[in-house]
């Protein structure tokens, strides 16, 4: 009798720990015997109970989805750049590092030799700067570029932190561009700067098929936000 007793007092204990909206009070029993079973069986069903999930249905499935992953959750993509100096350097292997030992993971990666159209479409957004031809002709001279897909919780604003300012002279120290580069029109490296961006850019250069799915080791340590 008293273990039934303990076991349901435990189980409400522990119900009302972890609901949204705190149940009626549970009367105390007035055998202390029963407190200290109820106690021991509560801390057991504490650590038993599966994790709660705090964020509303709705404003998960308000949140945008793409080819981008779905933004705000661990499953966010951006599109990443080593551009043409940053290939003839060979600091792709360092660029890369930093992004893993983030704890980012890389879904896409390849080496490609822009053609003049796809330059252009990237880009289209400089389309009307005066350093667009010159920009374009860089990036088609033969040396190839590495795009990739990095994916992970914000990745998109944390790849731009990353990354560094535009200006390498204005970048931080510890940021890829305050790191290695001097010069704005050979700043190593893009990432896409929001999500309409890296869905656009994700699309342009891959195709969906292109884009892994897996599960790295220690993924879900990386990514746990308790």
């Amino acid at each position: 009798m008293f273990a039934k007793l303990a076991s349901a007092t435990a189980f409400r204990g522990a119900a009302r720990t972890f609901a949204t909206r705190a149940g009626p009070a549970v009367r105390a029993s007035r055998a202390p015997l029963v407190l200290a079973a109820g106690a021991a069986v509560a801390g057991v069903s504490l650590y038993a109970q599966p994790a709660v999930q705090l964020e509303a249905s709705a404003e998960a499935a308000a949140r945008p989805t793409s080819i981008a992953g779905t933004f705000s959750t661990p499953s966010e993509r951006s599109f990443i750049m080593i551009k043409p100096d940053g290939v003839s350097r060979q600091i792709v292997g360092k660029i890369i590092q930093r992004f893993e030992e983030r704890g980012y993971k890389l879904v896409a990666i390849k080496s490609v030799q822009p053609s003049d159209a796809l330059a252009r479409e990237h880009y289209t957004d400089l389309s009307q700067k005066p350093f667009f031809e010159a920009l374009i002709k860089y990036l088609t001279a033969g040396t190839p570029v590495v795009a990739m897909v990095w994916e992970g919780k914000d990745v998109i604003r944390q790849g731009r932190n990353m990354v560094g300012a535009t200006n390498p002279l204005a970048a931080l120290p510890g940021s890829i561009r305050g790191d290695y580069a001097v010069s704005v029109g050979r700043n190593i490296i893009h990432a896409s700067d929001g999500f309409e961006s890296a869905t656009k850019e994700i699309g342009l250069w891959f195709d969906e098929k292109e884009i892994a799915s897996y599960t790295p080791a220690a993924w879900d340590q990386i990514m746990a936000d308790n």
